[in-house]
């Protein structure tokens, strides 16, 4: 039998002991450093920093048999006073085989720091969605829709990070909203979710990769293949290291476009009021051309929401950095008050100067083979071909830097997904570095499918995987609003506390939040199709709308027709399972930062911390 209590000659802050008692030789041992004999079957161990409460026994062998081996390998682990190491076999029939194997599977590891997380969901998905997508927004919608539209998603999009902040800093885990669906809601709609947001970013990946053939027809029609061939290697080598390497190159490129956003309003409001190429002051001039400021009425407009969800796509992927996170409970709340900014500096700000300085009839904002970025165009407009060519590589980059966010974020729901048992096991393996490899390996091989879309055209192709991304964004923002109002049901039928909840920035939403996100995202998804049915109806454009509704259907269908398990009963959950509690390190980083910016240099690491 093995207990969690605490330890009567406590000598060291957070510090807890193990109990054992031997069933052979019913001796006990209190298995701390400072304290205790030696049982017969096992060796003293150091204690234990994190459990207090009594654990039910497949508890006690999901969370301690990990530890134990950890420390105890097979030639640290003795049996008796013989001291011979005890062998895989005993190893297997002390912890069982399901607990052996799970510990050969190293776990995921907090290595993306709170500067990294940060610049991630300020500026990690933005990519092809603002760069590229705004040009054919642009062109379907005119400048109105797509100020409106924008800034309609922007506000969903906040509020809906508000919800998953709420819970993921209360439960950081691996998987973040697919996880949180499975758990309040229903483990067959986490299952199709987390299946369903799994394509999504195997697709964002080939988006991404494809959208580089239109950024690169920007200076020569060679061989558009090799630059999404290049890019792809390059992205799996990447993410094949340690989840370090990642975030630091996420870091740099996210800080990279984070410049260029802002040097592009300095530029696009110069160019406005007459900076530019004819010295001219253009103004609201393209607000007043035939067919603007609405292009197309009503179905341009509702054409707008799908792409402006995929521009927004990934915001809420920062939920599944949590289980990778440094102290969670405080750098997760940084980050999303921070979204706010972010939607209105780089989005709605950026919309508005090109709706300023494009026309959206403009050659090439949307065509079958290529599409010109009209933050490039804007520089052109300055004159100066060089800077437009700068900016043409910046674009470039950032197409690099959404691949590489898209295909992080699909391992880990891979990897949440079989460690959930809902993918083959494989998937939870890791390396010693904590990189799943093999979830890694299968989700970039969707990825190729980008290399033969310069066959059939890449801006059509792109188009195609632009509205299954961009639906699949929406039904993750509605899964979050589901979750979240399951969540707080639950929270306040138990009779927790709305003062223990760890985020408490989403309070004001309290009441009306989920069920905003929930009705206002399904709205969204029913109303934005309209295009490919009226005024003529499109196949392959209705398929790209609503494709991904019936594959949810069939895979929640199918998981529940195989389990037949119940939507998950709120008032016996347990609320206290997962809940993030602060370590040492936390603490010590925590007490490290207010002395920072609380000290003699306070100003200049105020600075830092704001910037970085």
């Amino acid at each position: 039998m093995v207990t969690y209590t605490e330890c009567g000659s406590r000598q060291r802050r957070l510090e807890w002991c193990l109990e054992f008692k031997c069933d052979a030789c019913s001796r006990g041992n209190s298995a701390a450093r400072h304290g205790g004999t030696r049982c017969g079957t096992w060796s003293c161990l150091p204690p234990i920093a994190f459990i207090s409460r009594q654990l039910r026994p497949d508890e006690q062998q999901l969370i301690l048999s990990p530890y134990l081996l950890s420390l105890a390998p097979a030639s640290v682990m003795t049996r008796g006073d013989d001291e011979e190491p005890v062998q895989q076999d005993e190893r297997t029939a002390l912890l069982g085989p399901k607990s052996v194997s799970r510990t050969r599977q190293a776990a995921l590891r907090r290595e993306l720091s709170g500067r990294q997380v940060s610049m991630i969901a300020i500026a990690g998905t933005i990519g092809t969605g603002l760069f590229l997508g705004t040009g054919r927004s642009l062109a379907t919608g005119g400048p109105a829709s797509i100020l409106i539209c924008y800034s309609l998603v922007g506000g969903i999009v906040y509020i809906t990070l508000l919800l998953l902040g709420e819970i993921a800093t209360q439960y950081p885990v691996a998987g973040s909203f697919n996880a949180y669906a499975t758990r309040f809601v229903d483990d067959s709609y986490g299952f199709a979710l987390s299946w369903n947001y799994w394509f999504n970013d195997a697709v964002s990946v080939a988006s991404d990769l494809t959208a580089a053939q239109l950024v690169v027809r920007y200076w020569t029609d060679w061989h558009p293949w090799v630059v999404p061939l290049v890019f792809f290697i390059f992205l799996v080598t990447v993410n094949g290291f340690r989840v370090g390497a990642y975030g630091e190159l996420e870091y740099w490129l996210s800080s990279l476009k984070i410049v260029t956003i802002v040097v592009f309003i300095l530029v696009g409001t110069l160019v406005n009021v007459g900076v530019n190429a004819d010295h001219h002051f253009i103004g609201f001039e393209n607000w007043r051309i035939p067919g603007a400021p609405f292009v197309g009425g009503f179905t341009g407009f509702a054409t707008v929401f799908v792409t402006a969800s995929f521009a927004y796509g990934g915001t809420e992927s920062l939920g599944i950095t949590a289980g990778e996170t440094s102290n969670p409970s405080k750098a997760l709340p940084r980050v999303v008050k921070m979204v706010f900014f972010r939607i209105m500096l780089f989005y709605v700000v950026s919309i508005f100067i090109i709706g300023l300085n494009v026309p959206w009839d403009y050659p090439h904002l949307s065509d079958k083979s290529i599409t010109t970025s009209p933050f490039t165009l804007v520089f052109q407009r300055a004159g100066s071909r060089g800077a437009a060519s700068t900016m043409n590589a910046v674009i470039l980059s950032s197409v690099l830097s959404a691949g590489n966010h898209a295909l992080f974020a699909g391992t880990r729901v891979l990897y949440s997904l079989s460690v959930a048992r809902q993918a083959p096991a494989i998937f939870r393996t890791t390396t010693s570095n904590g990189v799943p490899l093999s979830a890694l390996l299968a989700t970039s091989s969707i990825s190729v499918l980008c290399l033969g879309t310069s066959y059939v055209g890449a801006g059509e192709i792109w188009a195609w995987l632009q509205n299954i991304v961009g639906v699949s964004n929406q039904i993750a923002w509605l899964s979050i609003g589901l979750a979240s109002w399951r969540f707080r049901h639950a929270w306040t039928l138990q009779g927790r506390s709305l003062d223990e909840l760890k985020f408490q920035g989403a309070r004001w939403t309290w009441g009306w939040g989920p069920p905003f996100v929930v009705f206002s995202v399904s709205s969204l998804i029913i109303i934005q199709g309209w295009s490919s049915i009226v005024p003529v109806f499109s196949p392959l454009s209705f398929v790209s709308f609503y494709i991904e509704l019936p594959i949810m259907l069939l895979f929640y269908v199918a998981w529940k027709l195989r389990w037949r398990r119940p939507i998950v009963d709120l008032a016996s959950i347990d609320l206290h399972v997962d809940e993030h509690e602060e370590s040492a390190e936390d603490v010590l980083h925590d007490a490290t930062r207010e002395a920072r910016i609380s000290g003699k240099w306070r100003h200049a690491w105020q600075a830092y911390y704001l910037i970085a």
